[in-house]
């Protein structure tokens, strides 16, 4: 059974580093969350370190960019890790080809310029379905709309056999109070007309061996059990820490505020319902990061 706790700082001294993941726990996709912001900056006082690990489809850059914008200061962080990033890792490997059709926003077109962990990154060059040898989803044209809108694009890709790179697994993220769609809707609605997606974010263990890789890069070789992996998603942060052998704090009031009647901190009955539901088992749960 999960235990709620009232702040971070209740198990903090258990820990020597954190994977936080973003949406819903540090900014709700708008502006910081300052209980969060404090909790994260006294813990790096204390001497630990905060990797960021977030399903974002952008680079590192740009997540840090997108950061200063919602007022997140660099002091509560170390380092991030996106899943971005783990799967541009993939896409200059090959994994999809070399022609592929692009699924998302121009404001991740970062995402196809070569990443400096692959030593020799293929030419990748974005086509129109009819010639693409893959499929490469940052998220929907529109994340308010439907992703079945998708469908025409979707059943042509399948008819000819082409996978899908997820850069994003997510499926809902929560703008403020606008809930849109992210590339994993995307990405399974294709696996529903039977076509292959790839993911290599959250829950998937691409995103945490380069979230290890980042702690490595700051001097810091830790055992898993030194590391708690905070979020608010139930099959994707806490599933994911859990195959990954990190102990997780869930945060309830984010994606499953409702479910879990949060509002200072869950019901505990209604948690106790839905982590069941879910079939996920953090060791710890709480309402807010703070």
């Amino acid at each position: 059974m999960t235990q709620i706790i009232q702040s971070l700082s209740d198990i903090s001294d258990r820990y020597e580093a954190l994977f936080v993941d973003l949406w819903g726990c540090v900014h709700d996709g708008i502006t910081a969350l300052p209980d969060a912001v404090r909790a994260l900056q006294t813990f790096r006082a204390g001497g630990g370190t905060v990797i960021l690990v977030t399903n974002s489809p952008r680079p590192r850059r740009g997540v840090e960019a997108q950061l200063k914008g919602f007022n997140v200061p660099t002091d509560a962080w170390d380092s991030i890790a996106t899943s971005g990033d783990s799967a541009r890792a993939a896409l200059f490997q090959g994994v999809v080809g070399q022609r592929v059709y692009f699924i998302g926003l121009p404001h991740d077109l970062p995402f196809f310029k070569p990443i400096k962990v692959v030593a020799d990154p293929l030419e990748i060059a974005r086509v129109d379905i009819d010639t693409a040898e893959g499929l490469v989803c940052t998220g929907p044209f529109d994340g308010t709309a439907d992703p079945k809108t998708l469908l025409p694009q979707l059943r042509i890709a399948k008819a000819k056999d082409l996978k899908l790179l997820c850069a994003n697994p997510d499926i809902i993220v929560d703008r403020g109070d606008v809930r849109e769609w992210c590339a994993g809707a995307v990405a399974s609605l294709y696996q529903e007309i039977g076509g292959e997606s790839l993911y290599f974010g959250k829950p998937h263990a691409p995103i945490y061996d380069l979230a290890r890789q980042r702690l490595l890069g700051l001097g810091k070789n830790l055992p898993d059990t030194a590391i708690l992996a905070i979020g608010d998603g139930a099959q994707t942060d806490i599933s994911g820490a859990r195959a990954a052998g990190i102990e997780a704090l869930f945060i309830t009031g984010g994606l499953a505020a409702k479910e879990t009647e949060t509002r200072q901190q869950p019901d505990p009955k209604a948690l106790q319902h839905y982590l069941a539901a879910e079939a996920v088992a953090p060791e710890f749960s709480i309402g807010f990061l703070r």
